[in-house]
């Protein structure tokens, strides 16, 4: 498998929808390719963050956002 036939399997393999066989060579990719481990690991935290952002909107605001942020953030959905 390429780095780039590893990218054209990679949601299947995510979602757990690849057969044994290909969830194996997939994993051996990994096993030999820092690269496409990394990208994994970006992958997986950028569908993390897409999925956060429709979480529950009353949701209280982590106490480390800068208020000046929240409040821009507010008046920006205003409009």
């Amino acid at each position: 498998m390429t780095c780039s036939e590893f990218t054209e399997f990679l949601d299947a393999f995510v979602d757990g929808d690849l057969s044994p066989a290909e969830a194996a060579e997939f994993e051996r990719h990994l096993e030999a390719c820092k690269h496409c481990v990394a990208y994994l690991d970006t992958y997986r935290k950028a569908m993390a963050a897409g999925k956060k952002v429709f979480d529950d909107p009353c949701d209280d605001v982590p106490p480390d956002v800068p208020e000046d942020l929240v409040q821009a953030i507010l008046a920006s959905r205003k409009r």
